[in-house]
């Protein structure tokens, strides 16, 4: 096939490429650079849809064609590309994210799972709610023993390998009328990668606490569920585009405490761009995220202070934000 022709032809260029199956490939994301700190982890993926081929990375959430993506790489490759596809009469692949239908999800899937609410004492899982201090939320995780064989029975062969399966928690999306659209399985040990989110509507972003935000009130958007829950009034992006033009003039988007990190820095320089208000954490804040300030001792009422009077717009958002990053 033409597509996997080309795309064997720039993986020199691609870091840690690795053929998973027959239609799956994984790198590290060529748009983000993909993880700073750890070298080893690859978050960019090809896949097939049908008869063509997409770009997905896991980490900066960037989504696109292989066509687009062997542009990006190597622009003359790019052109050699188009004449061949053209000469075989192929049509331009869509985007992906209109391309598929809703799955039929039944409630039934979700109930096969048990509620954290409802462990033992004695389950082991239960120091994962302990050590990240969500004893009041357990109603809002389910634990999964077999997750991709799971994810199979909603999707089928969604994982063609399901060899090395294991357990995670799974948080669900809800929409504004309580119906679950997408789902997020966390790893609970060093299984690659942390967060494996799946929407079962592919038109809809993956935005966390739909059914539970007052669009009325000031929004808090954060980055991950987990974080969203210790928030009053908060949605979480779970790596979709953290813009949300509706609710523009009463959202605060608050990114992970990353200075370091480019791929977020460019998220914020990008938000103030447009006119959106960002959370700029102070130089004393050393946690990650909101998790982990909580974990640290922080409470509820002093993270919503701390956040408050770190939140900032325009000229002096850039000024903030100048001296915050360290990239």
């Amino acid at each position: 096939m033409i597509d996997l022709q080309y795309l064997h032809q720039i993986s020199h260029k691609l870091d840690r490429f690795k053929k998973k199956n027959q239609n799956l490939y994984n790198f590290r994301c060529p748009y983000c650079g993909d993880s700073q700190k750890k070298q080893s982890k690859a978050r960019g993926f090809v896949y097939r849809s049908k008869q063509d081929y997409f770009f997905k990375c896991h980490n900066c959430g960037k989504g696109t064609t292989l066509g687009k993506l062997i542009e990006h790489i190597d622009p003359d490759l790019y052109k050699k590309w188009v004449v061949e596809k053209f000469k075989t009469g192929s049509k331009k692949a869509k985007e992906p994210e209109f391309e598929f239908k809703p799955v039929k999800f039944d409630d039934r899937n979700l109930k096969k799972l048990t509620k954290f609410s409802d462990l033992p004492f004695d389950h082991p899982a239960l120091d994962f709610i302990t050590k990240r201090k969500l004893q009041e939320h357990t109603k809002s995780f389910y634990f999964c023993a077999k997750f991709m064989t799971w994810v199979n029975s909603i999707i089928p062969n969604k994982f063609p390998d399901v060899k090395k399966d294991h357990p995670r928690v799974v948080i669900p999306f809800f929409d504004t009328n309580g119906k679950m659209f997408a789902f997020q399985g966390r790893a609970f040990g060093k299984e690659e990668p942390k967060y494996i989110t799946i929407k079962l509507d592919e038109n809809k972003r993956r935005i966390f606490g739909l059914d539970r935000v007052d669009i009325n009130k000031e929004i808090k958007v954060v980055e991950g569920p987990i974080d969203s829950l210790f928030l009053d009034n908060a949605l979480a992006c779970a790596g979709a585009d953290m813009g949300l033009p509706r609710v523009k003039n009463k959202a605060v988007y608050i990114f992970d405490n990353e200075p370091r990190n480019i791929v977020i820095i460019k998220k914020i320089e990008d938000l103030i761009t447009k006119g959106y208000r960002v959370c700029i954490w102070p130089k004393n804040i050393k946690e990650k995220d909101i998790n982990d300030l909580i974990i640290a001792g922080y409470s509820k009422v002093e993270i919503e202070t701390i956040i408050h009077n770190n939140t900032f717009s325009k000229l002096s958002a850039i000024q903030q934000l100048n001296n915050y990053k360290e990239v």
